[in-house]
């Protein structure tokens, strides 16, 4: 389609002084099964999103071990690699799963080493260019999860480290024992619970990552999202994602879906602007 919008609309961001993205990319949690598990119900449409939304500019895919498990950072090597030039590829470690829908961190230094050799082997890299840690894990000393990501980075094997589901007290620690490029943390028109973080982003320069960019299946900010979305002749995703993209320069939504269509009207969210009349409406 000639006129279906890019991600380029969204502007861009510098991670770690030398990755530059579109501010608008790409959660690849739902091209897995359900319950995040196992593979999708329909490969050759995964494979498809994940090409179509490079053809759009996209230049931020971010992914998890945890995905599938495997599944995800699967699909993105066999869908992308060898990847094209200024593809930048996050993914994260730190979690386990025992069954769809079950989350359980792991924050052990000797883990964190072994997903992130996994994570390399599956996405067919020789570096990361951003890794996460997915969790804090509240039975490891903080401190002794990040020191291995430190060391990681200094091996070679990852570019730039980055936080998800953390508080601001967290980011400092962290950032006393290595740079911190991004945070990655829910965050949504309904969910403003990260933005003490938000705004130290800001003041450091860090990139904001929301996940659950537009609260779930049914966005949350009720009838404003709506008469919003009404006044701009948009749906309400995009109205949350334009929300969001005008709230921070540092914020990087990354929209999840396994169809080409919501891909596209995501995407086209970046082109979005909202009115000042519509901002406040929103809060």
């Amino acid at each position: 389609m000639a006129d279906q919008p890019t991600a380029t609309a969204a502007g861009t961001l510098t991670l770690g002084g030398d990755l530059i993205v579109n501010r608008l990319g790409f959660g690849a949690m739902r091209i897995t099964g359900k319950g995040i598990w196992g593979p999708p119900a329909d490969h050759a449409t995964a494979i498809e999103v994940l090409r179509r939304a490079v053809k759009l500019n996209v230049n931020f895919i971010d992914t998890a071990d945890a995905y599938g498990p495997d599944v995800s950072e699967e699909l993105i090597a066999e869908a992308l690699a060898p990847y094209p030039p200024g593809l930048v590829i996050a993914t994260k470690g730190g979690l386990l799963r025992d069954g769809p829908g079950q989350w359980r961190p792991d924050g052990r230094p000797e883990h964190l080493r072994q997903a992130l050799d996994g994570s390399l082997q599956r996405l067919r890299a020789d570096v990361i260019d951003l890794y996460q840690l997915h969790r804090p894990d509240p039975t490891v000393p903080f401190e002794d999860s990040l020191g291995t990501l430190a060391e990681l980075r200094d091996a070679g094997k990852i570019r730039h480290v980055g936080l998800s589901n953390v508080d601001a007290d967290q980011v400092r620690r962290a950032q006393a024992i290595v740079p911190v490029v991004s945070v990655q943390n829910r965050y949504n028109p309904s969910d403003r619970s990260s933005e003490d973080v938000v705004g130290l982003a800001e003041k450091d320069g860090f990139a904001f990552i929301p996940w659950a960019p537009v609260g779930g299946h049914r966005p949350g900010a009720g009838d404003a999202l709506a008469t919003v979305a009404e006044r701009h002749d948009a749906t309400p995703i995009q109205v949350a994602l334009a929300w969001q993209l005008a709230r921070s320069p540092q914020m990087l939504p990354i929209p999840g879906t396994g169809s080409v269509a919501h891909l596209e009207e995501n995407v086209a969210a970046g082109g979005l602007r909202l009115t000042d009349e519509g901002l406040a409406a929103l809060g």
